[in-house]
């Protein structure tokens, strides 16, 4: 058997395509350094050609719909081509952020009060204030990189963004003020924790993606207890929700220190400057390592698949 071609997915067709590129082609480069590596631009809802099975082992970059939805993981089932990361079903679970509620709830992961919604039904401004007051987070129960975020302060401010909701699943929740949190994830097992700073108090997509806008604390200025109270709430979500290979996951901690989740992702941001290697960095991980570590039990399981054909 000669060794297997990491084949890096980026691009795709969803709303975070120009992230998902330049997380691709971060890890395309420091990829190379541990295995042979080519780099695929996806262009439509489909597997690119020249895929392998025996050949290419996946490690995607792809974000959003068509990347992290669990679709394109069920297709490369369906092909029998080996990928890191979460499976289909993990990806499809943690995509669909009520879902992830519902099951991190279920094992003791405190989550922020809330209801979910179609716009076509969706609930008055008055209702949602007198459940869960005047400051709400409203986001699109599918979606990644904060796409459609919405955070309002007053009744008003409800009734103007929840007119402008046309069409789609949508989550209101009681918005929780305090520090925002987030670890990555390894084989189940949870690195640093990162403290996001976003200087507008909001770590919507613009300060997410505009430089300078937001300040990073790896690790995060908080006690030893709290880290490992973050980590042990992270690993928990992690086995709930049938995650496999790596993670990252996002927490709120409220003034008064109970701790939140707000999501799981499963494709998370790839850049070296990216929230999951910050986290991998806290425990010595630097960004090649922390690539090849991604793709090792990929690598592991293409191993196996090839032996079993013999």
């Amino acid at each position: 058997m000669s060794e297997p071609v990491i084949a890096v997915l980026a691009g795709g067709t969803s709303a975070e395509r120009e992230v998902s590129l330049g997380s691709g082609k971060a890890v395309a480069l420091a990829m190379a350094y541990a295995h042979p590596t080519q780099f695929f631009v996806v262009d439509a809802d489909r597997l690119p050609e020249g895929l392998d099975r025996d050949r290419h082992i996946v490690c995607s970059t792809m974000h959003g719909v068509f990347g992290e939805d669990g679709r394109m993981q069920r297709l490369l089932d369906e092909a029998g081509v080996q990928y890191a990361g979460c499976d289909a079903a993990g990806s499809d679970l943690c995509f669909d952020k009520w879902r992830t509620r519902l099951t991190v709830s279920a094992v003791g992961v405190q989550v922020a009060p809330g209801r979910s919604f179609k716009a076509e039904s969706k609930p008055t401004a008055a209702a949602l204030t007198a459940e869960l007051g005047e400051q709400v987070v409203l986001k699109p129960n599918r979606e990644g990189s904060s796409v459609g975020l919405q955070i309002v302060t007053s009744k008003v401010g409800l009734e103007i963004a929840l007119s402008g909701l046309r069409q789609g699943d949508w989550i209101a929740e009681k918005r929780i003020v305090g520090r925002e949190l987030t670890v990555g994830l390894l084989r189940g097992r949870a690195m640093g924790v990162v403290e996001i700073v976003p200087k507008s108090g909001v770590f919507d997509y613009t300060s997410k993606y505009t430089k300078g806008l937001t300040e990073y604390f790896a690790p995060a200025k908080i006690s030893e207890e709290l880290a490992a109270a973050v980590r042990s709430a992270a690993e928990t979500a992690f086995a709930a929700c049938g995650c496999r290979d790596y993670a990252r996951i996002d927490f709120m901690l409220s003034g008064d220190g109970e701790l939140y989740l707000l999501e799981i992702n499963t494709l998370p941001g790839m850049k070296e400057t990216s929230l999951l290697p910050m986290s991998a960095r806290c425990v010595g991980l630097d960004f090649i390592a922390l690539c090849r570590e991604l793709t090792a039990p990929a690598v592991e399981r293409h191993r196996l698949a090839f032996a079993a054909k013999k």
